[in-house]
């Protein structure tokens, strides 16, 4: 067994199994995703950044702390990018693969603009390879039972000294009782556990996660999520209004069903299918477009990741379709 101080004998450690190795082994590690945003501001010094008016406030606090300049953009119903973005020399364009879904999205942006001036946020895309492009973001605990982490991939020359988190240990109380509990009782504890990420200073990925990540079966993790996603599709592709082309899909991280059902997402908590809302804070940016706001409000995100089987999505059909 692996351990980190050299020390043999005493009291055990959590028991893990041996670590392997990382699903993306060449990637550069770090705390966050906006950890990993923030170096590369750093190295790039891009004049201006062009983002997606639906994405989360964490991944716009590292341009407003460093002070570079955002325009924002508008999606299309297919997730597009809904108007012409005249992109200057410096700029950068800041895309999100939404759900793992959007990879037609990439390559026309990829035809259409330089290589060196796209930036793909893979947070919702863990299984899809880093593109050819100026970088590519990843965030894995949107997808595995980690107290920390983010990745990147770039064409970018990046600080390797960044002091290495040492207090994953502090956001560990919600899995374990998330493992030994219901999800409920552990609720309070994750909400402190995504608040003590807030910083966007870099350090390093945590010996712990780092740890964690290279004992997964990604194998078995990415073909249940697929199974799961495509059972979902099936039955729901008829009266989804979110169009899905299976040639993009791969270990998706959650099924996206839009419809105009303001109560659904109500009905689903209620019975303890848990889903978010990405992200409240999209409301208050006032120059949001129809399709954003229609997220918003009528976006369900429905589970269907590795730790359920067919069974836990009839439970979920059950419920949308009594809705």
């Amino acid at each position: 067994m692996n351990d980190l101080m050299g020390a043999i004998g005493g009291y055990f450690s959590l028991e893990l199994p041996q670590p392997k190795e990382h699903y993306h082994p060449e990637l550069l590690h770090f705390q966050s995703a906006r950890a990993a945003f923030y170096a590369l501001l750093q190295a790039g010094s891009p004049r201006k950044v062009w983002m997606p008016y639906y994405i989360c406030d964490s991944m716009l606090s590292p341009l407003y702390e460093i002070g570079v300049p955002v325009s924002f953009y508008s999606l299309n119903s297919d997730f597009s990018v809904k108007d012409e973005i005249e992109l200057l020399d410096g700029e950068w364009i800041f895309y999100v693969n939404y759900f793992g879904i959007c990879g037609a999205e990439q390559n026309r942006l990829l035809s259409k603009y330089p290589k060196g001036q796209l930036l793909f946020d893979h947070s919702q895309a863990f299984f899809q390879k880093p593109l050819d492009c100026l970088a590519t973001i990843y965030s894995p605990r949107k997808f595995f039972g980690v107290p920390d982490g983010g990745m990147l991939s770039t064409q970018l020359k990046i600080r390797n000294d960044f002091v290495q988190d040492e207090s994953s240990y502090d956001r560990t109380t919600h899995l374990l009782k998330r493992a030994c509990f219901t999800p409920e009782k552990g609720y309070a504890d994750y909400q402190m556990a995504e608040s003590s990420l807030h910083s966007c200073q870099p350090k390093g990925m945590s010996t712990f996660t780092d740890n964690l990540l290279k004992t997964i079966d990604y194998a078995a993790v990415k073909n249940q999520r697929n199974s799961n996603f495509w059972y979902l599709h099936e039955a729901l592709a008829s009266v989804n209004k979110i169009q899905i082309d299976r040639m993009y899909v791969d270990g998706p991280m959650v099924y996206p069903f839009l419809m105009d059902n303001v109560s659904l997402k109500s009905q689903l908590i209620q019975r303890r299918i848990f889903i978010p809302t990405y992200w409240p804070e999209v409301g208050q940016r006032g120059d949001s477009g129809v399709f954003e706001r229609k997220l918003l409000v009528n976006l369900n995100a429905l589970p269907c990741d590795q730790r359920y089987s067919v069974k836990a999505m009839d439970e979920i059909l059950k419920v949308v379709s009594n809705g």
